[in-house]
């Protein structure tokens, strides 16, 4: 399987999970006649991120994800989303920056040399950087968030989480 195949189909359909998430959360406040809003200062924990910079960190690392594999400058989005509908457009917005990628974007994407801010003049290999970081750090913001919606009674469950699935008879 190629980098782009292990990156722009999958990031882009975790990113309309997620999308998917907040629409039943949405749901969820009006039959209990609370403001959706409230669930974006929701948290697991006191020392972890809020849902709505759980959002923003997934989008941001989707976004980082295929620009750096494709040697591209990613767009910029300041976090300034404190509602759920600006999340959702937060998320429709990256996914279809994601999905401009093209196979060909991906040329040499496994050798290139990948550095991240922290890493103070160290880098990785693209392939590396996709197996090592780039996804698990990925699936770790979406799966806070998926937790905390599920923690304050979304009704979300395993199929929500993983999604369509190519089956094949």
């Amino acid at each position: 399987m190629n980098i782009y195949d292990l990156t722009v189909p999958q990031l882009t359909k975790m990113l309309k999970n997620l999308d998917a998430w907040l629409g039943l959360a949405v749901a969820y406040a009006e039959r209990k006649k609370f403001d959706v809003n409230t669930l974006a200062k929701a948290r697991l924990a006191p020392d972890q991120f809020s849902l709505d910079r759980q959002v923003q960190t997934a989008c941001d690392n989707a976004k980082f994800i295929v620009a750096r594999l494709a040697g591209k400058e990613w767009p910029i989005h300041p976090d300034v989303e404190t509602t759920v509908e600006q999340l959702r457009a937060r998320i429709a917005t990256v996914s279809a920056y994601i999905e401009t990628f093209r196979p060909e974007d991906f040329a040499g994407a496994d050798e290139r040399r990948i550095s991240l801010p922290w890493m103070e003049g160290k880098w990785m290999r693209g392939d590396e950087y996709v197996a090592q970081f780039a996804l698990a750090n990925f699936y770790f913001h979406i799966t806070t968030a998926y937790a905390i919606l599920r923690h304050n009674g979304v009704e979300l469950g395993k199929s929500h989480y993983i999604g369509g699935v190519p089956m094949r008879s």
